[in-house]
């Protein structure tokens, strides 16, 4: 068991003994049964909501309760792993804060935390909240594999706000092992190079931006729930008309999440016809799969640089857009949506950005050349759109499951035109649908216009284009409502 001396004495003669056992738990949220910590209660019963300080009494690791009666003294006798450090940089800087929990068989059982301004005890070192950050970060962490106490992780900092040295600093103490070994190493090394006063103002500059980036990330395991395949199916269809068999093939490809509770092996590849709804499907599996998403168009990416960034030995280096997509989500657990895969290889700079790609759809790792650190991809579900195939190269295509959506049939564009893409415009119009109506033989010349086009965005196109006309002859002729025949969508769409 670790010894912690929440105190911070300096008296090296007194050690302290800790008096509680720590828990593995995955819990989001506190409970009487999973808590964040347990007080002795077994000699007096505290309040649901009680105030103090975490501290050490000299052979014990305990909570000082401040009470009519005086001060009294509680050991802590069980605490969530995710949490030890966390307490001990409570007590260490006499932070006075407020529980709030419930008395049970096993202890005072403790759910939440929060700090109180009384007491002369030292201001938490972030802006307001941050506390309340901290908490909400480590609940959203996982357990960590093992408590293993760093003695070089005590640091002194300035008083800056926000992105401030001592802020990272006592993001990264409380953290503690709930970030990833090699990223709390890193973050260790950038500490030191941004406080250090024998490198230049730009490297500690670099250093200090880099650590904000990272330690702005929630970096989470890669256990993922289980998916509804009913509640799938229906979000593809919210997406989606038709194309049964593409809606099967990308079930089955996620489905597999419910067995191992890690993301597939494989991406998907969604190769078809412009405007046959790709994009959508991909979104559609991010919302199926709760997560964040951040798309990269390999059309405008002409240089590996914009993926992987640039050196900080350049003044004006920054992060590539793969490491500020993590910044933009805030989590490392995210769905990369791959526009036009195919484009990939038509680099116009230093290489080849279809080959950066590789290293991301690995999941081994992902390493920006800004950050010098090799982030963690296990959580990060590709998904590529592309028009042609046979352009990508065979690399690119064995990291996917390669799915070919078919264009619509003309009684599907007739379907999808009438029931989905006019009433929608009409409803963003603020249009009836008995003020703008086509007759049969109208919806089947709109269909018939535009059959040397694939996908569905001329159609989209012609329903505004008909819903305006609507209007403008609503509003201008006042009429009560157009019905368009054929020769009328001819002539308007012509």
């Amino acid at each position: 068991m670790p010894v912690f001396d929440f105190s911070g004495a300096t008296d090296k003669k007194k050690e302290a003994e800790c008096t509680y056992t720590t828990f593995r738990s995955n819990a989001k949220t506190a409970t009487a049964e999973k808590p964040i910590l347990v007080l002795d209660n077994h000699e007096r019963e505290w309040k649901h909501h009680s105030c103090g300080i975490f501290t050490n009494q000299i052979k014990r690791t305990a909570f000082e309760f401040k009470e009519e009666d005086g001060v009294i003294s509680a050991d802590i006798l069980k605490v969530d792993a995710r949490f030890t450090s966390l307490l001990r940089w409570l007590g260490e800087n006499h932070i006075n804060v407020r529980l709030s929990g419930e008395n049970t068989k096993e202890g005072y059982a403790v759910c939440k935390i929060r700090e109180i301004a009384f007491g002369g005890g030292k201001k938490l070192s972030a802006e307001d909240g941050f506390l309340q950050f901290m908490i909400d970060r480590l609940f959203a962490s996982s357990a960590p594999e093992e408590e293993i106490e760093d003695e070089d992780e005590e640091e002194e900092g300035d008083s800056m706000k926000l992105t401030s040295i001592q802020s990272i600093t006592d993001f990264m103490t409380c953290a503690g092992r709930t970030l990833p070994d090699n990223i709390r190493l890193w973050a260790r090394r950038n500490l030191a190079v941004a406080r250090s006063n024998e490198v230049s103002p730009e490297e500690r500059r670099h250093a200090q931006r880099a650590l904000s980036i990272m330690m702005n990330i929630q970096w989470k395991s890669n256990y993922f729930e289980s998916i509804d395949p009913q509640e799938a199916r229906r979000i593809l269809d919210e997406e989606l008309y038709g194309m049964e068999q593409v809606k099967q093939r990308i079930i089955e490809t996620i489905i597999q999440i419910n067995r191992t509770h890690t993301l597939p092996a494989y991406g998907l590849l969604l190769v078809g016809p412009a405007g046959t709804g790709k994009s959508q499907i991909a979104y559609a599996v991010a919302r199926i799969l709760k997560l964040p998403w951040t798309t990269l168009d390999m059309s405008s990416i002409n240089d590996p640089e914009q993926l992987t960034g640039s050196s900080r030995v350049y003044a004006n280096a920054k992060p590539g857009i793969v490491m500020d997509a993590f910044a933009m989500a805030g989590e490392s657990n995210l769905v990369f949506i791959i526009n036009e895969l195919d484009k990939a290889a038509a680099g116009k700079g230093n290489g080849n950005p279809a080959d950066v790609l590789l290293t991301l759809l690995d999941n081994l790792g992902f390493t920006d050349n800004y950050m010098e650190c090799m982030v963690p991809t296990v959580g990060v579900y590709p998904i590529a759109t592309a028009n042609d195939k046979s352009k990508i190269s065979a690399p690119l295509m064995s990291r996917f499951a390669v799915i070919e959506l078919p264009d619509y049939t003309p009684e599907e564009k007739e379907i999808i035109f009438s029931k989905f893409a006019l009433p929608k415009v009409l409803k963003r119009m603020s249009l009836k649908e008995e003020e703008c109506m086509l007759t049969k033989e109208a919806l089947s010349a709109v269909v018939e216009i535009y059959s040397d086009t694939t996908g569905i965005r001329d159609l989209e196109q012609a329903a505004e284009h008909i819903a305006a006309n609507a209007l403008y002859q609503i509003e201008a002729d006042h009429v009560s409502s157009v019905t368009f025949d054929a020769d009328m969508v001819r002539k308007l769409l012509a």
